[in-house]
């Protein structure tokens, strides 16, 4: 496969895991969240936020090989 085509698929894959990730985290905070702690909230959101790059390295990874 080349390089063009397989950075074309994992751009459209990263672009697909950022919105179902924030669709999920925005489902949860929604139902598990409600009557929560502010700094407890906050720490949810900051592990959410940052937490799609886990899913996304291998991703990077295989975009980037030759």
């Amino acid at each position: 496969m080349h390089i063009r085509t397989r950075k074309l698929i994992g751009a459209f894959a990263l672009f697909a895991l950022v919105i179902v990730w924030a669709l999920l985290a925005m489902a949860l905070a929604q139902s598990a969240l409600t009557s929560i702690n502010g700094w407890v909230a906050g720490i949810y959101y900051v592990v959410m936020g940052l937490g799609w790059v886990l899913p996304a390295m291998p991703l990077v990874w295989w975009m980037q090989k030759p």
